[in-house]
């Protein structure tokens, strides 16, 4: 197997192709893309203008005012403007022999205190034959580096990376996806954002591209709306109480739109005024959609599909840790985060059998959880071959752990769900499955209705008809 091609490389590889010509707009972090292309040489033949607007009155008198620098719509519009632009100005003589390229960034490097958020916004709009319609790559990019210097070369050779990977390669965008951090690793840049547009890339489902960045370590989490729009999480979470369900979700049932609502009504019981309106996060967890360590991405779209038809925010993150996750969407919000959850998973999360790999074991994975602003909103169960329920107050653990959940319980922390749908209880999503499978029409009494014209509709889950339908 052939080692992936340096950034010099990739650079003379797009200088030396003589259909490529096209513009490099950067802000912040200096021209760190653009560079490569100049020492690889040939740069002549590829680069029509060199820009960087680094005055906001300047930014703005080229791109058009903009609320904030260091965000997408920044982004789009520089695209817009440097791709007409290159059209405008050299379509009449070069543009039949010529496949125009627009390369943008703009970028909030680590200032000199260390104190604000680093990150970029990157992408390259493009023609894939001359003459031809554009298509738009856009990414975002955490950098991890402790030093404004190393954030500038990693964010330099992740533009080279993206730009072979969309001029030179073939628009494969899972190929695309993996390049993207060929000379680095994952300890210095994460991108939870990839949106691919246009005509070659017209049957790409960016929910999979946003999963396939989980899958290769390249962010923690991928979200999107219940339209298929891809989210970037900072933006999406950004000074937001948030209420998260974690489920397999095959199918949504009656039980998990119960549980989340039952939570959400609770949530703004008891939280303070400022805190109330959680944005609801149906979240899965990488490891349950992988079979025999490969992600199946059929079943995955067959959950976002149902999942869509619901109207909630999708979250895919791999951490299979419930602490891990909390920890994660602290980074984005510091108001109140609840989660949704049956009272076996909360008897999971007390058995300390499932964190030897922890210094602390239990009491560090449970201090991680419950650090922060944390409730959870505990969902009984009907006890096997009984009408009676099974409560918080039938919890049972080890002497020291029963004082721990006792604290945890008076303090608020742990929160019993009570107004529930008792009728639902019943309901288990594996039998669900099978019976979807099997063409016996009861499962539709058992999903919301919205859930069940689309499994029948788009035949997920292995629908079969009913015989007698």
């Amino acid at each position: 197997m052939s080692l992936p091609l340096s950034a010099l490389e990739k650079a003379l590889d797009v200088n030396l192709d003589d259909s490529l010509y096209g513009t490099f707009a950067e802000i912040g972090a200096g021209q760190e893309v653009v560079r490569w292309f100049f020492r690889a040489g040939a740069a002549a033949g590829t680069i029509s203008k060199s820009i960087s607007a680094y005055d906001m009155k300047v930014s703005d008198a080229v791109y058009g005012p903009c609320e904030r620098y260091v965000c997408r719509e920044r982004l789009e519009a520089m695209l817009a403007c440097e791709q007409q632009l290159n059209r405008d100005r050299l379509a009449a003589t070069r543009g039949d022999a010529t496949r125009f390229f627009s390369f943008a960034d703009t970028v909030s490097a680590r200032n000199y205190h260390g104190t604000n958020k680093c990150h970029a916004w990157m992408g390259i709009r493009f023609q894939s034959a001359p003459r031809g319609e554009d298509n738009t790559i856009v990414v975002h990019v955490r950098m991890l580096d402790d030093t404004n210097v190393l954030q500038q070369e990693a964010l330099g050779q992740v533009g080279v990376n993206l730009i072979h990977g969309a001029l030179k390669g073939d628009a494969d965008p899972l190929a695309l996806i993996a390049s993207l951090l060929d000379g680095l690793s994952a300890q210095r840049l994460e991108i939870d954002l990839i949106d691919f547009r246009g005509p070659s890339y017209a049957g790409v489902d960016n929910r999979v591209m946003s999963l396939k960045l989980v899958e290769l370590g390249l962010s923690g989490a991928a979200m999107f709306a219940a339209d298929g729009t891809v989210l970037q999480p900072s933006q999406a979470l950004r000074k937001r109480s948030l209420i998260v369900e974690r489920g397999r979700f095959r199918p949504v049932t009656h039980v998990n739109m119960d549980m989340l609502a039952s939570a959400i009504a609770k949530f703004d019981e008891v939280v303070e005024e400022d805190h109330r309106d959680p944005l609801p996060i149906m979240e899965i967890s990488m490891h349950s959609l992988s079979g025999d360590g490969d992600v199946c991405l059929e079943d995955f779209v067959s959950r976002a599909d149902v999942l869509a038809a619901t109207g909630h925010t999708v979250m895919i993150s791999d951490f299979p840790e419930y602490y891990r996750l909390m920890a994660y969407l602290k980074r984005y919000t510091d108001r109140t985060i609840g989660m949704a959850m049956g009272i076996g998973m909360l008897r999971s999360l007390f058995d300390a059998r499932h964190y030897g790999d922890l210094d602390g074991g239990i009491l560090e994975s449970l201090g991680r959880l419950f650090k922060d602003s944390l409730k959870l909103f505990i969902y009984p169960q009907r006890l096997p071959g009984s009408d009676q329920l099974d409560t918080l107050s039938d919890m049972a653990l080890a002497d020291g752990l029963q004082h721990l959940f006792a604290y945890l319980k008076d303090r608020g922390s742990i929160v019993e769900l009570a107004d529930i749908q008792h009728k639902y209880l019943d309901i288990h999503s594996p039998k669900v499955l099978e019976m979807i499978g099997s063409g016996q029409d009861e499962w539709q009494s058992m999903v919301p209705d919205c859930v069940a014209r689309t499994i029948v509709s788009r035949k997920l889950f292995g629908y079969r008809s009913s015989p007698m339908g």
